[in-house]
């Protein structure tokens, strides 16, 4: 007689789409190998583990090509397709090229980092923290009920805490990495509240069911499912470094070395923004009346107080210039929020959800090149103050063009042709939207950034003060600023390439 709990095992049983999990897994199973070579491997060949871990994110990165003929989806429930935990489909694939390409450059900014520090960080631990991470942050966009999506925002975040405050004895590190765990873990905790408020109201977790079902709970848990509703979003919005939540961000890029606070820049807001994406366009859309007014003044809040805080930086003071993109980040956020405010609005939201990702796409190039000049500068210049710049073209040319054009992208000025038309992208999103007085925020936002950009790239052109000095070209360093020289001109040329994602369906 055949037990009962045999039909119960076999319907828990699923396959496993190997294929489909494989960017994150690579990267998850090759930051473990790495931590256990570590205790092997002799100091003079430490060397070899980050370039071990430089390949895998590549081949984690190739590993997104087969995935490109549909959308696959794994981990779902018996007998419900549309109820799954990873999928991967356009928006998880567009994001998961972000994430592993930001961490790829930021191996390369590491190599010459950890080099340069004399075993000042344990090469081992820094790897395997930056694979860890990374693998989080591959997992999180494929991610569709809010328990996976919770534990990847924790994988990608937790290892970044200790990347951050990995230089033994250095006063700054530990206060930046302690401000941005408390921030981190305040922003957890708010989340984890609210999901559960959501699950309790609901009676699931994918997020697909959540969209249907939170539209009909019962009066008894209306209040709670509201509760929860709210408390989930603002949990996310810490998490995108939105003002009023965005007080840990120029402090720990200060701290932190420069690769993790390059890293922190692009592949953390990625993080941020691609949950907020699921949640609110996927989970939610039946509440936008509820966070879209919230989003929409989040985003101005932001830009305008990012802008400022870039505004104040002073050329001659100490960090100047890593404060600056520190800022100027806090900034770019607020027109990355517009998009999704927008969305709310929209009859098409994931059209207008595209428009934060092509944003995104471009912002992680142009920034990611930035930070790399600044890594490249700070080598000799350990203050790294935005005066340090002055006379760049003169020692190094060819560096001081690729700034000053990362630069105009950021700013949105020709040629940075594909920085403006992100913006404009942006911009149209709200105006479809009605969101006009959003549209005139931004507008005057963009005009008031013009200022520090420009001046900052004429620095650049500028007749040195003093002894001038040759900056050296670490073969590392050369690659992550030629990958995204070529790769933000490359946009410039064929804008089309990310733009495209701002037109179409995402999901």
């Amino acid at each position: 007689m055949s037990s009962p709990v045999q039909p119960l095992a076999a319907s828990l049983i699923q396959s496993v789409d190997w294929l489909a999990i494989a960017p994150p897994t690579i990267a998850a199973v090759l930051g473990l190998a790495v931590l256990v070579a570590d205790l092997f491997v002799g100091e003079r060949r430490k060397a070899l583990l980050g370039w071990v871990s430089v390949a895998g994110l590549a081949a984690s990165l190739l590993m997104l090509l087969p995935l490109l003929d549909g959308d696959r989806s794994t981990f779902c429930l018996t007998g419900d397709t549309d109820a799954c935990s990873y999928t991967a489909d356009q928006f998880t694939l567009v994001i998961q090229f972000l994430v592993l390409g930001g961490a790829l450059v930021a191996a390369l900014l590491s190599v010459t980092a950890l080099r340069d520090a004399d075993r000042g960080l344990p090469e081992g631990e820094f790897w395997f923290l930056l694979l860890s991470s990374a693998a989080g942050a591959a997992l999180l966009p494929a991610s569709r009920d809010l328990a996976t999506l919770v534990v990847a925002l924790e994988v990608a975040s937790l290892p970044a805490f200790a990347l951050v405050g990995l230089r033994h004895g250095d006063r700054r590190s530990s206060e930046a990495a302690l401000k941005f765990f408390l921030s981190s873990v305040t922003a957890t905790a708010v989340s984890l509240m609210g999901i559960s408020f959501l699950y309790a109201s609901t009676g699931t977790l994918y997020l697909t069911e959540i969209a249907g079902r939170v539209r009909h709970v019962d009066g008894q848990l209306t209040t709670l499912a509201h509760t929860g509703v709210v408390l989930t979003l603002v949990g996310f919005a810490f998490k995108t470094a939105a003002v009023p939540f965005h007080f840990w961000v120029p402090d720990t890029y200060v701290g932190a070395p420069l690769p993790v606070a390059a890293y922190l820049s692009v592949v953390g807001k990625a993080v941020g923004f691609s949950g907020l994406i699921l949640v609110a366009v996927v989970a939610l859309p039946s509440y936008a009346g509820v966070w879209g007014p919230a989003l929409a003044v989040l985003a101005a809040l932001t830009m305008t107080l990012g802008n400022a805080g870039a505004l104040r930086q002073q050329a001659t003071r100490a960090y100047s210039a890593v404060r600056l993109l520190a800022w100027s980040s806090v900034g770019q956020a607020g027109y990355l929020l517009v998009p999704i405010a927008a969305a709310a609005y929209s009859d098409d939201a994931e059209r207008s959800a595209g428009s934060t990702v092509a944003y995104a796409l471009m912002y992680a190039a142009v920034n990611l090149g930035a930070f790399a000049v600044a890594a490249l500068v700070g080598r000799t210049r350990s203050l790294n103050r935005v005066s340090d710049y002055r006379g760049l073209y003169a020692t190094n040319p060819l560096t001081a063009l690729l700034l000053a054009f990362f630069l105009l992208c950021l700013a949105g000025l020709p040629p940075g042709i594909i920085g403006l038309f992100a913006k404009v992208t942006v911009f149209s999103a709200a105006v479809d939207a009605g969101l006009g007085w959003l549209a005139v925020v931004m507008a005057v936002n963009v005009v008031v950034a013009l200022f520090y950009y420009l001046q900052w790239t004429a620095l650049l052109f500028r007749a040195p003060e003093g002894e001038s000095v040759k900056h050296r070209l670490p073969a590392p360093l050369t690659a992550a600023i030629t990958v995204t020289g070529v790769l933000a001109v490359a946009l410039s040329g064929a804008p089309q390439l990310v733009l495209r994602f701002a037109g179409t369906g995402l999901f």
